[in-house]
This record gives C-alpha cells, structure tokens and sequence, in this order.
C-alpha cells in the first residue's frame, strides 16, 4: 500500500511542491542584502577601507567628517581627502595629538582637505600651493604641494614630504588617497619665529639732579622758620613798650 501511495501523482506533486519550497527558502536566507543608497559618507569610505581608524574618530570628534559629507551633498565642485593610515598617526612623536587645541585638531584635519575633486593626472598640471580647507596657503602657514612624476605622487608641507600610496575611492566628486605619514601644516608645526629682544632699560639722566636729597615739603625752610621767629621777638618788644609807656604817663598824670 506504501509503494501505491508514492508511486500516485498526486504524492509525487506533493514532494515536488515541498522540494521547491525548501529550495526557494534556502536561496532567499543565504541573498545577502543589497548596499544601502544614500549620499556620499567619507566615515562609510574609511570604514570600509580599513586601517583608519583613528582618522575616523578625529572626524567624528572635531566634526570634520560631517562638514566633508554637507559640502559633498551641496555642493557640485567636489573635494579630495588625503588619508593618513594608523601607522601614519601612530609615528608621530608621542603626545603630539594630545598638545593641540580643539580649533587646532580642525585646522590638521581640514589641511588633509581640498576643496575641488582632483585625479591623479590631474596631480601634474596643478598650481602650487594648493589651497586647502584649513585656509591661509602662505609659506608659513598652511601651505600643501604636491608635484607628479609618472605614477607617483609626491606632496609636501614645507614640514615633511610623503608619497600617495593608493587610491581609496572616487567618484568624480570625492577623491580619497592613502599617504603614510600625517601631513604637518608650517603653522603648528614649522620652525617657531624668535621672541622679539626686550626693550632696553631706561636709563637715569645723569646730572646734580641725581645727587640732591629729596626735600621733606612738611618741614618749613630755614628762611621761613627765622623770619617767623625774629617777627614774633619784634612785635613782644612793641606790645611790651607801648605798655610801658601808657603806664608811665597815667602815673605822671
């Protein structure tokens, strides 16, 4: 009776629709779930790139990341981001994150920041210095060159020299290259400008100035004090005369 039942169409559709639906079960838990579509998000980019995790944290803490991804979204000029690795980070001299000031983290990591999108090629008809988010690109303070020769990139600071070690991502708006060493800018990081001479002492004028003693205004002159002594002696004699006189002409009298 068993070998009826299986040999029945009606066993056989039935295996068949179960085959299928685990079949169809199977296929759909093992789909992985398509990328998520959205804006540009430069912290995703590093996230997926590996190797930057501190960069990562200091766009978060000073907020850089999140300027990066308004501009890229609002704006259709592009920028290009350099990447220091971990390693770049963890060969700067020990405490040197640390003895910056907040505005100062900005300004390290906005110097990592162009605000147009460049390619590689691009690299060997830029004019230097290039302007980068952290402003002022004079030489002594935020100046970035960069110079190509072949497949290499070179870019300099006027503090330190590093090459681009690789091209992270791009998109025709964002551009993101690794280099190897954090990118010091002159201002923080150059050679500080001398304290400016104190100015010479004055001196005393020289002079009899210099040797009178200072006079105690309190106590009267020596002139002053004798015409009050001798005015003082001559008006006793009168007062006593005129008396002696009066005295004498009522007796005679």
């Amino acid at each position: 009776m068993s070998t009826n039942l299986q040999s029945s169409p009606i066993c056989k559709l039935l295996l068949l629709f179960i085959l299928q639906c685990i079949i169809t079960t199977t296929t759909v838990a093992q789909a992985p779930a398509p990328a998520p579509s959205g804006p540009t998000n430069i912290t995703k980019i590093l996230e997926k790139a590996g190797q930057f995790t501190t960069l990562i944290r200091l766009f978060k803490l000073t907020q850089v990341g999140d300027q990066i991804n308004t501009q890229l979204n609002n704006s259709n000029q592009g920028m290009t981001v350099f990447a220091p690795t971990d390693n770049a980070f963890s060969a700067l001299k020990s405490g040197t994150l640390n003895s910056l000031s907040d505005q100062q983290k900005v300004q390290l990591l906005q110097f990592h920041v162009l605000p147009q999108y460049l390619t590689t090629s691009q690299f060997q008809t830029i004019s230097n210095p290039l302007r980068t988010q952290a402003g002022d690109s004079a030489s002594n303070k935020f100046p970035l060159n960069i110079t190509s020769s072949g497949n290499q990139v070179n870019v300099t600071t006027g503090v330190m020299d590093t090459t681009v070690s690789n091209t992270l991502y791009t998109d025709g708006s964002l551009a993101v290259y690794q280099v190897d060493q954090v990118l010091l800018p002159m201002s923080m990081f150059g050679p500080q400008s001398p304290a400016p001479a104190p100015a010479p002492a004055k001196k005393k004028k020289s002079g009899a100035d210099d040797d009178t003693p200072a006079t105690d205004d309190s106590s009267p002159s020596a002139d002053a004090s004798g015409a009050v002594g001798f005015g003082g002696h001559v008006r006793g004699l009168i007062v006593g005369s005129v008396g002696v006189i009066l005295f004498i002409a009522l007796i005679c009298l």
